[in-house]
């Protein structure tokens, strides 16, 4: 999704209804029995379809198609999103069980990221700018009947692999009504002129589960002769107007102190909107939804 004036737009597509409210309940009340899907998945090498970088699978993972990973994201409640680079699933994870999850990728043409400030950022600070950040965005939240969100702080500490080129973090996530808080785990690789961004959405309770799948996972990802952060030519090559520390913040929102990934307004002037937003939405209205069912 690109916005394209430069006001701030309402992004409302964090809390979707559940798809099975487009069609109303049954006639005794409850949600129609959701017909079982059947998804086509890849495993070994595999490259993106825009063709910056090539996923190594072999046998323990497995890959969704853009269309495929849209009709994973529309089940769980989202709307029609195919502009993903795709999703990778574990071979032992069913994406549809409680506890499935996905890893949904998407490329951010940005620039090149000047990765030099690597060992100047202070998360801790950081997060003390996310942590008011959202604070200001559930003032909105609120306003909008939507629930409130609380970021607890980090599930993962950043870790920043400067051989890899890689960036990665754990957020935990406190919404209002669920049961149980969320999990928001998220890796960035680097490439020449964009990053390759791998979100993985979940409850805490899987924060273990998720974290042993994702450390092999990190290193399935790598970019294309022509693509790779060594690449990088100054002479001619675009560089981005921001840093590691952005990456982890939210980019453009990190600016005004609104975080896009956790609040309610899209930054126009940047485009670092991120599926796992949309896919945690998702997320939530289940666990929203087991709650209701388990105190009816």
């Amino acid at each position: 999704m690109r916005v394209t004036n430069i006001t701030a737009a309402l992004l409302l597509c964090a809390f979707v209804s559940p798809a099975w409210t487009q069609d109303g309940p049954d006639a005794e009340g409850l949600p129609p029995e959701a017909p079982e899907l059947n998804f086509e998945f890849q495993t070994g090498d595999v490259t993106l379809p825009n063709k910056v970088a090539t996923l190594h699978l072999g046998e323990q993972y497995r890959y969704l198609s853009p269309i495929e990973t849209n009709k994973l994201l529309m089940a769980w409640g989202n709307p029609s999103n195919t502009e993903t680079q795709g999703a990778i699933i574990p071979a032992e994870v069913d994406p549809m069980a409680d506890n499935g999850w996905a890893v949904i990728l998407n490329y951010e043409e940005e620039g090149h990221i000047d990765d030099s400030d690597a060992l100047e950022i202070d998360y801790d600070e950081l997060l003390t700018g996310m942590k008011e950040g959202t604070e200001e965005a559930n003032k909105e939240r609120q306003k909008l009947n939507y629930p409130v969100v609380d970021l607890v702080g980090w599930a993962k500490p950043p870790h920043y692999d400067a051989t890899s080129k890689k960036l990665f973090w754990a957020k935990e996530l406190d919404f209002q009504d669920t049961e149980v808080n969320i999990l928001n785990y998220d890796v960035r690789v680097l490439g020449r002129e964009g990053v390759l961004s791998m979100n993985a959405v979940a409850g805490m309770p899987q924060l273990q589960q998720i974290d042993t799948d994702m450390v092999p996972l990190i290193g399935t990802a790598e970019f294309n002769p022509g693509y790779r952060y060594a690449d990088f030519d100054a002479s001619t090559d675009k560089v981005a107007a921001y840093g590691l520390g952005a990456l982890v913040a939210g980019a453009a929102a990190a600016k005004l102190g609104l975080f896009a990934k956790l609040g309610v307004f899209l930054l126009a002037f940047k485009k670092f909107i991120f599926i796992g937003l949309v896919a945690l939405g998702g997320l939530v209205m289940k666990l929203l939804g087991r709650k209701k069912d388990a105190t009816s």
